[in-house]
């Protein structure tokens, strides 16, 4: 019987194995010089995962993957120049995967429960990724055999699930451990001119969290349109919110990201979610995003 850190060490080298494969197809399409550097850390991570027993610690494996994952990421946009490459970016037709924990599961303790988040990466996150892949291949037979019949069902399979899949995409990396406290540089500027202190954006942000109907997220983004920051809120993954906007910190209050903890105690857990909030990530999306600007109206 696998204890946890067991069960951990072999979800992370099924997504070493895959990122390996993906990492040597890359290679076969452009001449990128990091990538067999790239490779060749992967094969000992790999290695190491499968010395792992029940006495091990995960957590640095975890750091270690994500590590890896931007660093092969870091390389793409950094050489993206040519037409190959930008198809070589592409994520094919029903192929999404789950990305890995940029920490342990535990990491978040206290505020987050080392239980909760494993249910919530592994089961609940997966479980988007799947539908996802499963409504964008029905609809690729329904393109292919020219029968519409049930489109609707699937388009609506995609929304729920790929939006669930890149939230909480999203969300996995505005946390960490050690981290919580306020933003700084043009993102806290930003702030301070959209909502006119911290201070209120904080408020906001968590009575709009606190009083999402049923299930859902709060959500800040950056409007391209507005050429500023709002907070807006969705029920289910999609519902209730706005196009033409970028999110950049999201909190999920969906039962299963608190219940096991919190019980019915929604605004406790909101409150304590903001000592894990990854404020370096956060401006890290707003710089990117902040340089698209449409025109106003």
């Amino acid at each position: 019987m696998k204890n946890d850190q067991q069960t951990d060490a072999l979800s992370l080298l099924t997504w070493c194995k895959e990122a390996e494969e993906y990492v040597e197809s890359l290679r076969d399409q452009v001449q990128i010089k990091e990538i067999t550097a790239i490779k060749s850390q992967l094969l000992q991570l790999i290695e190491d995962l499968n010395s792992v027993d029940e006495e091990t610690n995960a957590g640095p494996f975890f750091q270690r993957a994500h590590e890896l994952h931007n660093q092969i990421l870091n390389t793409l946009v950094d050489e993206r120049t040519t037409e190959e490459l930008n198809r070589a970016l592409t994520v094919p037709i029903g192929r999404h995967k789950l990305p890995p924990l940029p920490y342990a599961y535990n990491a978040l303790e206290p505020y987050i429960s080392e239980e909760i988040m494993r249910l919530h990466h592994l089961k609940h996150h997966q479980s988007y990724v799947d539908g996802l892949n499963k409504a964008e291949k029905e609809m690729e037979t329904a393109r292919r055999n020219n029968d519409y019949k049930l489109i609707k069902h699937w388009e609506r399979e995609a929304a729920f699930h790929g939006a669930g899949h890149y939230l909480h995409t999203i969300f996995w990396s505005i946390m960490a451990p050690h981290s919580g406290g306020k933003p700084g540089g043009q993102l806290l500027r930003a702030i301070n001119e959209s909502f006119g202190s911290f201070d209120s954006f904080k408020m906001h942000f968590t009575e709009a969290a606190k009083n999402v109907e049923a299930v859902g997220w709060a959500i800040q983004v950056w409007s391209p349109r507005s050429h500023r920051l709002e907070i807006l809120t969705a029920e289910k993954h999609q519902n209730l919110s706005q196009w033409d906007v970028i999110p950049l910190l999201v909190l999920d209050v969906w039962e299963h990201a608190y219940y096991l903890q919190y019980k019915n105690e929604r605004p406790k857990y909101v409150e304590n979610w903001w000592n894990v909030v990854n404020w370096k990530e956060v401006e890290r999306r707003f710089n990117a995003a902040s340089s698209l600007k449409w025109q106003p109206y």
